[in-house]
């Protein structure tokens, strides 16, 4: 067995052949965990590259295991991937992405640079055998080998195995690759290219432990995979920290024991962010990395980022980041502490805090953190508002069962957009920037939608306790605010059925169509109340006359207390059950409010925000004209000419296409990336309109907050 650190350049240049065998899991890798990350690290060495050369920055990819095949008269070096397949299969593809990028815009030198990684030379390449360094022998094969095979520029929508995880890995390098360079031709556009390339062939650095055909590979594979305790994130962090605060010249025990503040136990308590359990320290540095830097930060990055972060930054010096880390951290824990406690009156963020705990979202932390960062001087009104919308934002989304994956990348680009605002226009700005979301995976729902939803959801039985107990508590306190009483106590209060689930035996209906409303009434929102203390079961379940009784005990719940007003002369019903949704709807978008004239419209319910543009979407921005003709770009097809249709379409020889690509295809007859393809009379292609749209506000009407 040997060990030796090798770079991209290093481990691929010979003609080779690196085998993924057929017993290896699929490929598993994701944009938000792996792609998006790797991706970022790769960015920062390019910018230091750029930009501070001395600092001569690399980024550690991890480690592979090879076993070399028994040596052969016939074939290429051969050896089988025993450990590490996502990483290197995940390189060849960034690889190759880069290299069809820079083929696509003329730069033939450092395409073939960046294709000597993935294919090997045809003078070395059997009958049979193909040209892919890398081939994986399992299922992940066919597509594997067609997205490294098709030519420049590449259509992935086209390909036969358009929905592989190794097509969209594919796809999504392209995609930043070429938002990252810009358009071609633009200044930066080959120096960027040059220095990536660079990067990729000798910046990156992997451990190779490579094994002789005749060694144990299963044996040292369960070894490096054994159980442990990994550092985590706040332990690299702490490491790099010190490190660099000694080679300032502080003192670094003093400043250890004055301004390291993750050692207490809040600190090292594991909590849940997704499928992640991470230590509460990793969580907060992470959290406020994103306040500085304005990205999304996947939890298994947050010391690559904080290192870049430093490293990124000669100006500033550790000694002086440190009591600011500490300040922050401090406020941190103050906020969930308070969250924490039963009773008490908690301020617009420490209610925030709870509120996003009962739900289990962290999404806003990161907002919090820079809305209060040391020197910024944001006044509480602004705070206020910031924080009350954002809130709106998340919890209407919750309350319609919405995906929240989406969102971090909402609250970092909030972040990065209005960083520099001025503090009386901030509030402003930032309502203005979640009421412009609009698409299924972002947008903040209308009030509309949101009584729409709740008028018949059945709220106990689709909401986790903890939330739905929030609302309850939310809606108390908006009661008690009528008459200034202090705020309700947190202390994990009963939820009862005012109408019991157990209704047959003492609260009987005469028809089976009397039981279906009966039984589609008894989780919904206006049949729930809080009760200081449970009922005893056979109360909770009996006659409404003994429930009433019961429930009077109960008065210092507000909800409650008017529940049974209100049931004086008239016994519990479905008619009050829907009176009373109704007041606890309008209590929950007065808690949780938009701004006036607000609707929440989705423009495509099945977009993702900058993940799919069509001509529709350009047509309604006017970046592109009805009737407009577009020509083929370049080749023998030259001058081809298409029109575009009013509902977005493409016509060509009596023939109408829903995408530019299946135009391309028509003309050229073969898969064809349309968006590069298509020109307009200006000489701009289709793909230099799309990313217009993609950059800027168009179309975007301003919000106004009348509500905070």
């Amino acid at each position: 067995m040997d060990t030796f650190k090798r770079t991209p350049l290093e481990l691929f240049s010979l003609p080779q052949h690196f085998l993924v065998p057929l017993f290896q899991r699929p490929y598993v890798w994701r944009q938000e965990e792996q792609w998006e990350p790797l991706w970022k690290d790769i960015c920062r060495v390019v910018d230091v590259r750029m930009n501070a050369p001395h600092l001569s920055a690399k980024h550690f990819l991890g480690a592979v295991v090879l076993q070399a095949h028994e040596a052969s008269l016939v074939r290429l070096n051969t050896w089988n991937v025993i450990d590490g397949q996502q990483r290197l299969t995940t390189l060849q593809l960034l690889a190759d992405a880069a290299a069809s990028v820079f083929a696509e815009a003329g730069l033939a030198r450092l395409s073939s640079q960046l294709e000597g990684l993935t294919h090997n030379p045809a003078a070395f390449v059997l009958e049979g055998d193909g040209s892919l360094k890398l081939r994986h022998l399992n299922n992940d094969r066919e597509a594997f080998e067609e997205v490294m095979s098709v030519e420049a520029p590449v259509d992935h929508t086209s390909l036969k195995h358009a929905e592989s995880r190794l097509v969209q890995a594919h796809a999504y390098f392209t995609v930043v690759l070429r938002q990252w360079l810009g358009a071609p031709g633009a200044d930066q556009f080959e120096l960027r290219a040059e220095h990536l390339t660079q990067v990729l062939l000798s910046d990156l650095q992997l451990v190779t432990i490579q094994l002789t055909a005749t060694e144990n590979s299963q044996e040292i594979f369960e070894t490096l995979n054994a159980r442990g305790t990994p550092l985590t994130a706040a332990d690299l962090v702490r490491n790099f920290v010190f490190q660099r605060l000694e080679a300032e010249g502080t003192d670094v025990k003093k400043a250890y024991r004055e301004h390291w503040p993750f050692e207490a136990r809040f600190w090292t308590k594991e909590v849940s962010v997704g499928r992640y359990f991470v230590s509460r320290s990793s969580l907060f540095l992470n959290q406020w990395l994103m306040a500085r830097l304005g990205e999304e930060i996947g939890p298994q990055s947050t010391f690559t980022a904080f290192k870049a972060y430093i490293e990124h930054r000669p100006q500033v010096r550790m000694v002086d980041l440190l009591p600011v880390l500490q300040q922050q951290a401090h406020q941190y824990e103050a906020w969930t502490v308070a969250a924490s406690r039963p009773s008490g009156t908690l301020d617009v963020v420490e209610r925030n805090v709870y509120r996003l705990q009962a739900t289990s979202t962290e999404v806003l932390k990161p907002l919090l953190l820079w809305l209060h960062e040391p020197g910024r001087g944001v006044p509480a009104h602004v705070v206020k508002r910031v924080v009350t919308a954002a809130e709106s934002w998340v919890l209407r989304r919750q309350l319609l069962r919405l995906p929240g994956s989406d969102l971090g990348r909402i609250v970092a680009d909030v972040i990065r957009s209005h960083s520099g605002a001025p503090t009386d226009e901030l509030a402003d700005r930032v309502i203005a920037h979640l009421s412009r979301l609009n698409v299924s995976s972002t947008y903040w729902p209308g009030d509309a939608e949101v009584r729409s939803a709740l008028l018949t959801e059945p709220i106990f039985r689709r909401f986790p306790r903890a939330r739905t107990r929030a609302i309850l508590e939310a809606i108390e306190d908006d009661l008690r605010s009528e008459t200034k009483q202090s705020q309700v106590e947190r202390a994990g209060f009963p939820i009862e059925h005012v109408l019991p689930r157990a209704w047959h035996d003492h609260w009987p209906v005469e028809t089976p169509q009397q039981a279906d409303d009966r039984q589609a009434h008894v989780h919904r929102l206006g049949n729930l109340t809080l009760l200081t203390t449970s009922l005893n079961s056979k109360v909770s379940n009996g006659p409404w006359l003994a429930k009433r009784k019961a429930f009077l005990q109960h008065s210092t719940i507000n909800m409650t207390g008017r529940l049974v007003e209100r049931t004086e002369s008239v016994p519990w019903s479905e008619e009050l059950i829907d009176a009373r949704t109704e007041e606890m709807i309008d209590a929950i978008l007065r808690i949780w409010p938009v701004p006036t004239g607000h609707t929440g419209e989705v423009v495509d319910p099945q977009a993702k925000t900058g993940d799919w543009v069509g001509l529709k979407h350009l047509l309604g921005a006017k970046l592109l004209s009805a009737g407009e003709v577009i020509v083929a770009g370049t080749g023998d097809q030259a001058h081809r000419e298409a029109v575009i249709t009013p509902d977005g379409l493409l016509s060509i020889d009596g023939r109408v296409f829903d995408t530019p690509s299946g135009a391309a295809k028509h003309v050229r007859g073969v898969a064809t990336n349309g968006w590069s393809f298509w020109r307009l009379p200006d000489g701009r292609r289709l793909r230099d309109v799309r990313a217009a749209f993609s950059a800027g506000d168009v179309g975007v009407p301003t919000a106004e907050d009348g509500r905070s």
